[in-house]
């Protein structure tokens, strides 16, 4: 499973100016005489506050625009000018953040009315990245952001393959630079230990040239959070949750118990099942697993060892890259049907300008961002995706996801610059999931894409549920170690000797992995998920995990479903589609748990909707795990 990167261009894509998506201009303002500043400064109105805040929308959604179409042109032309010209309004949106994080402190003594509380609020936390308020950090910061994106986006490996299938693919040589996809797709169908190896620790020599300019960055936004208020930069992200930030990291604790039994049967299965395969000498079962087995060049998800983990007997295997294929699919054609499911649900088809300006396929002429991601360059209709397409059963749900997105960007348009965002950065990633789970084998079927004499019946859901687990059971623990990584390098409890054995700490901590072998001291393995060096906050994966299946029981309850859940399927509900706008209209004006309940009917996250999800399963891999020693 891949995961995927919300690059919406709104002015408040996390609140204001993320470095990637919503960047602002820098104004100045005329000046005062001392007695002037110091008597406003000193007794603050809310006439004044309201001002500020009207000012400060302007400044916001001006530059957001600017700034969402330089970096879709960096992202889709990568060159060192496009790189330069990013890196310019990345510093002015610093620099803007900056001024008005330090400019809302103003206000901290004053009453206000609640909705202009919560928007200095918003503006007082600033970017996820901030700049210090000091010549030159601002520049600085926004190139050392963009330099690293570009570097990961621009890192190849030569690789010798003897994989004929994969040499015929390419139509390259044997000895060419392979990129990420390439490699990949080693990763995914090679069962060579020794190969698999070699290729996940040659895509990891991109990252230890970043390791530098990260430690430089790091040093760069804590001090700017510092000035903000915060402790660091971790702290001043799990600030943007509605609650305290010490309480968000315990209500990480909190889901994460729910659903770590389940991971922890999953674990001890595929492990079992490895060390069928390779033996005790790759596969000890009193170790944590080798991260490069698992048919992902990240370990996140496992859904390409299927073949390897799936219970015996009849597999009832429906390939929707086979389905695709024989449908006579292409790219376009592909979107078309992940929009259809939207309007099945109420609403409006993407306007023209989508399907004008996203990029589908990988351009053979020049760099680009390939890793999917979703765009709102102007907060208001014209929204894009960007990825590049392949026909394939993966990207199929990709799609469905990344529109999710925009959906719900278009959904809040109407509400002012400061809460054009999800309810909290989990929402945004969890809608586009939720509406993944829906792609069920009835689904297909009204589609078009699957004969209704070819649907599986209930005897194949276990080996369906099995292939789910791999990729969205698995993926719990490692959207849980990127941030928790981050937030000890923030908080200086990782330096920058300890970023790689901190990271293999939490690994093996979360997910029971390890490296195929010892790493070298150079070594930034972090640098080598795409997260990292483009600046992306993580923990919204988490959440969007627990959320998309808490969203996928409301909706399948609103639609009446009496079936189990993993069969149910909101497509064409119309009910569940006017309940959900009223939810994504809300954008980020309240508070997370008040917009969780308008479509749910509860405030509170819960992961039990997983649990009941995946029933069968659990029970199948308590069966087969009874006899054998599980934990690491």
């Amino acid at each position: 499973m891949k995961k995927y990167l919300y690059l919406a261009a709104a002015g408040s894509a996390l609140l204001m100016a993320s470095c990637e998506n919503s960047e602002q201009t820098q104004t100045t303002t005329p000046t005062e005489p001392a007695e002037v500043q110091t008597q406003a400064i000193a007794q603050p109105t809310v006439q004044e506050a309201k001002e500020f805040l009207e000012t400060s929308a302007v400044e916001i959604a001006d530059l957001s625009h600017k700034a969402g179409t330089i970096y879709w042109v960096n992202s889709n032309f990568i060159t060192e000018d496009t790189n330069n010209l990013a890196a310019q309004v990345g510093a002015e949106a610093a620099l803007l953040s900056t001024r008005l994080a330090n400019e809302a402190k103003r206000f901290n003594d004053l009453t206000l009315p609640a909705d202009m509380a919560r928007k200095l609020d918003g503006l007082k936390r600033g970017s996820n990245f901030p700049a210090p308020d000091k010549p030159g950090a601002a520049k600085e910061l926004a190139t050392l952001m963009t330099d690293l994106n570009s570097a990961y986006s621009q890192g190849k490996f030569a690789y010798k393959t003897d994989i004929a299938e994969l040499a015929k693919f390419y139509e390259e040589d044997a000895n060419a630079a392979l990129t990420l996809e390439q490699l990949s797709d080693i990763i995914a169908k090679s069962r060579n230990p020794e190969e698999l190896q070699a290729v996940w620790e040659g895509w990891r020599t991109i990252s230890p040239p970043m390791r530098k300019d990260y430690v430089r960055m790091v040093d760069i936004i804590n001090e700017g959070s510092r000035e903000l208020g915060f402790k660091d930069t971790g702290a001043l992200w799990r600030a943007g949750y509605d609650m305290p930030a010490d309480d968000f990291t315990k209500e990480a604790d909190r889901l994460w118990s729910q659903v770590k039994p389940l991971y922890d049967e999953l674990h001890c299965h595929v492990r079992a099942k490895l060390n069928d395969e390779y033996g005790d000498e790759v596969v000890p079962l009193d170790q944590p697993i080798r991260a490069d087995l698992l048919g992902n060049m990240w370990g996140q998800s496992w859904g390409n060892i299927y073949d390897l983990v799936k219970p015996e007997g009849e597999d009832v295997n429906i390939d929707v890259t086979a389905l695709l294929d024989k449908a006579g699919y292409d790219e376009i054609k592909m979107v078309k049907v992940g929009e259809e499911f939207f309007t099945s649900l109420g609403f409006d088809p993407l306007p023209d300008t989508f399907w004008e300006r996203s990029l589908f396929v990988r351009p053979k002429d020049r760099d680009v961002v390939c890793h999917a991601s979703a765009w709102d360059i102007d907060n208001e209709d014209d929204i894009r995706i960007k990825m590049c397409i392949k026909i394939d059963g993966e990207d199929f749900n990709v799609i469905h996801h990344e529109l999710g997105h925009n959906f719900y960007q278009r959904a809040y348009k109407n509400q002012p610059i400061y809460y054009k965002n999800g309810a909290n950065d989990g929402f945004h990633e969890a809608i586009g999931d939720m509406i993944a789970l829906s792609i069920t084998p009835d689904y297909l079927v009204k589609v078009g894409l699957l004969d209704a004499d070819d649907v599986p019946d209930a005897s194949a859901d276990l080996n369906i549920l099995m292939r789910q687990a791999l990729d969205k059971i698995a993926f719990l623990p490692f959207s849980l170690v990127v941030d928790q990584w981050r937030w000890n390098v923030f908080n200086g409890e990782y330096t920058s000797e300890a970023y790689n054995s901190g990271w293999w700490e939490l690994r093996t901590k979360y997910q029971g992995l390890r490296a195929p072998g010892d790493r070298p001291a150079n070594a930034f393995d972090p640098g080598a998920k795409f997260h990292i060096p483009g600046n992306t906050p993580y923990m919204r994966y988490f959440l969007a995990h627990i959320l998309q299946f808490q969203f996928h029981k409301a909706a399948c309850d609103i639609a009446g479903n009496e079936g189990p859940l993993h069969r149910c399927s909101i497509y064409g509900n119309k009910e569940v589609g006017a309940r959900f706008d009223t939810m994504m209209k809300m954008g980020a004006s309240r508070p997370w748990p008040e917009a969780l309940d308008a479509f749910t009917g509860t405030d509170t996250m819960d992961g039990s909707a997983i649990v009941e999800y995946f029933t069968p399963l659990i029970t199948y891999l308590k069966e087969e795990n009874k006899d054998r020693k599980c934990g690491w």
